[in-house]
């Protein structure tokens, strides 16, 4: 994927350098002179000295071709403004950092696609949301050996399955599933629709199965 990510502070510069490491391709926005000289000397990615607000900065990241665009500055009203502007871009995925929650409505009015308060903006976390497109939130738990994962079920082999006649694995645990707006604790006996919602713990090491078992 070719990813964007405006501001090169902490949370920026580690997000891209999971990526990078991920193999992704990925540009980076940011008007400090210092914070773009560290990014260049550390990545292998192309950093831009500009303004991310500014239309001419965003196309000359490519902005038009990108998958994901990410605002990770500490600036809540300049994250607004740059993914106000990227949305003409028609870029898939749109995440914002935001410090302040009070202004969380108004990004999300705009249809940021991704809203992302401080306490969440670990590298780790925010590569997850980009790197997963089907998990709807992802949290790490512990030391990192288990996730929290909640997923749409959208697998048509387990529509109308019971929770306890899917295949038994000592690797995940539903915690909970959403049904009509309500909150269950899960059932053996629960059947699972199209467009239920589950929560479930996983072993770390199992994400990519078990995502793949409800939402293929």
């Amino acid at each position: 994927m070719y990813i964007v990510i405006m501001g090169v502070g902490r949370v920026g510069l580690n997000l891209a350098s999971s990526l990078v490491t991920g193999g992704h391709d990925v540009t980076l926005i940011e008007n400090d002179e210092r914070l773009c000289n560290n990014a260049a000397s550390e990545l292998d990615a192309l950093v831009i000295c500009g303004n991310g607000t500014d239309t001419k900065t965003l196309e000359e990241a490519n902005i038009g071709d990108c998958d994901v665009f990410v605002a990770a500055t500490g600036n809540d009203e300049a994250n607004l403004l740059s993914c106000v502007l990227v949305k003409e871009y028609d870029v898939a995925k749109i995440i914002a950092r935001v410090s302040n929650p009070d202004h969380e409505e108004a990004f999300r009015k705009v249809g940021i696609h991704h809203v992302i308060s401080p306490e969440l903006t670990a590298a780790g976390y925010l590569e997850k949301i980009i790197t997963r497109p089907k998990i709807a939130d992802l949290i790490v738990v512990g030391r990192g050996d288990a996730e929290i994962l909640d997923m749409s079920v959208q697998n048509r082999k387990i529509f109308g399955k019971k929770i306890g006649d899917l295949s038994p694995a000592d690797n995940y645990i539903i915690a909970a599933v959403y049904q009509n707006g309500c909150i269950t604790i899960p059932r053996a006996d629960m059947v699972l629709e199209e467009g239920d919602k589950v929560s479930v713990l996983v072993k770390s090491n199992a994400v990519k199965s078990i995502t793949s078992m409800f939402t293929r």
